[in-house]
């Protein structure tokens, strides 16, 4: 591989959504990237003295086989509603802190940085890979290259966008509104400083009052920013 296409490689596993995870329950019909929800974890995660994250997936837990699949069309690639587990490695620098103290403190603060997100999150299985002498150095990451928000004149994604909270309608899964004849899915952007859950279930209220009557009306956050 040369050097550009590993560029091109880490960029685009920067930006692949992952899978959509459900935000609140099986009545709320929202949706938050897993791409979205590991930035958020990833900074929790790294706030602990002697923490090194490393790779981190979120998905169902073993209970949510039983979950209500409520009445919203889950989207490609969605975890139904229900209870949701996150698997995270970590490496731990020495600093004389017990290694149970360190690993105890990332599993409290990522349950909690998924909390507020509106995750669903009843397990967090941490492994250790690794015990440090001293912190890696890490080069600060390059951003990933600016995107112009779609322009869309769909009346739908112009109610979302008057949403507070809401900063653009995006298109990481295709059009920033899909529709087929019985539902209709938007994906949009959310500020990084409001709750997503809140805000996502307003804009999927704002959404269907803008949609066709009886269309099932769904919300993906892509972003937060």
């Amino acid at each position: 591989m040369t050097t550009g296409d590993g560029w091109t490689a880490a960029v685009r596993d920067r930006l692949a959504p992952g899978r959509l995870l459900p935000l609140g329950t099986a009545a709320d019909g929202t949706w938050l990237t897993e791409h979205a929800a590991r930035e958020v974890l990833d900074r929790a995660a790294s706030g602990v003295r002697g923490a090194v994250p490393g790779a981190l997936r979120i998905g169902a837990a073993a209970e949510a086989a039983e979950a209500d699949p409520g009445p919203f069309p889950v989207p490609p690639g969605g975890v139904p509603a229900g209870p949701l587990r996150i698997g995270a490695e970590l490496a731990v620098v020495a600093t004389g802190r017990p290694l149970p103290e360190t690993a105890e403190e990332v599993r409290a603060v990522l349950l909690a940085a998924a909390r507020r997100l509106g995750l669903a999150v009843t397990e967090v299985d941490l492994r250790v890979t690794d015990l440090l002498e001293e912190a890696p150095v890490t080069e600060p990451a390059a951003p990933p290259p600016g995107r112009t928000p779609p322009a869309s004149e769909d009346p739908v994604a112009l109610a979302v966008l008057r949403v507070p909270g809401v900063v653009a309608v995006t298109d990481a899964l295709g059009a920033p509104v899909h529709r087929t004849a019985e539902a209709v899915r938007v994906e949009c952007a959310v500020a990084a400083d409001r709750p997503p859950a809140e805000v996502a279930q307003a804009a999927r209220a704002a959404a269907a009052a803008a949609a066709p009557e009886g269309a099932a009306v769904t919300v993906v956050v892509t972003e937060l920013r």
